[in-house]
């Protein structure tokens, strides 16, 4: 599919399918809403909450997510693994600009992410570890019981709803130890209650700027 690079309010970039008519990132800002949504609303709970992070990503993307979870002032060890049905070319990912406001190292370590080859786990840091799995999450082999944190940043429920349903949550749900931590941008009524049947508590919290609100769940 086609992509087009698209500045974002905050000054960081976006692609935009015209496909799907769909961003990759909010339009407000870029980073604004993955701190928000990802780092903010998931790494920080799950720091307090455990040891270790083993973390699950729906959709690699642009990598923006996994550049921020490394890039933040955390000691715990990150064994960070990505599905992405859609890998980005090296070529798009040159002209983002999302090192513009981080240290060298940080932009080092963003490179060798994608740099990095798919279906291995690869040590980006001493403290951060990436497995890229080149996927559907539909068709992709989870352990059970082992993460304790998902980024769940698919498309949207209206341009990929197949993402979206209590099938898809349950496979995620079992991947996850107790007391994981789910987290998303949608906040509609229908993915809470799929959540739900798929055994997480939801809640409904405040959203990124330009939007009023998000969900995060935890598995029972």
């Amino acid at each position: 599919m086609k992509k087009e690079i698209r500045l974002t309010d905050d000054g960081f970039n976006t692609l935009f399918v015209p496909e799907l008519n769909e961003h990759y990132h909010s339009t407000f800002g870029a980073v604004a809403e993955s701190k928000h949504v990802f780092i903010d609303a998931g790494l920080k709970l799950a720091i307090q909450n455990f040891e270790e992070i083993h973390l699950l990503e729906i959709g690699f993307g642009t990598g923006l997510n996994a550049l921020l979870t490394l890039a933040g002032k955390t000691n715990h060890t990150i064994h960070y693994t990505t599905i992405e049905a859609f890998p980005l070319n090296k070529e798009t990912v040159e002209l983002l600009n999302y090192g513009k406001e981080l240290t060298s190292e940080a932009n080092e370590a963003f490179r060798k992410m994608h740099a990095s080859s798919w279906e291995e786990r690869h040590q980006i840091t001493s403290k951060f570890f990436i497995t890229k799995i080149a996927s559907k999450i539909e068709e992709a082999e989870l352990s059970l019981n082992n993460f304790n944190l998902v980024y769940f940043d698919a498309f949207g429920p209206d341009v990929q709803p197949e993402l979206w349903t209590d099938e898809v949550f349950r496979k995620i749900s079992e991947s996850m130890v107790p007391g994981g931590i789910f987290t998303t941008y949608s906040a509609k009524g229908e993915i809470r209650r799929n959540l739900k049947k798929a055994g997480f508590e939801v809640e409904r919290i405040p959203g990124p700027p330009g939007k009023r609100h998000m969900t995060r769940a935890i598995k029972h």
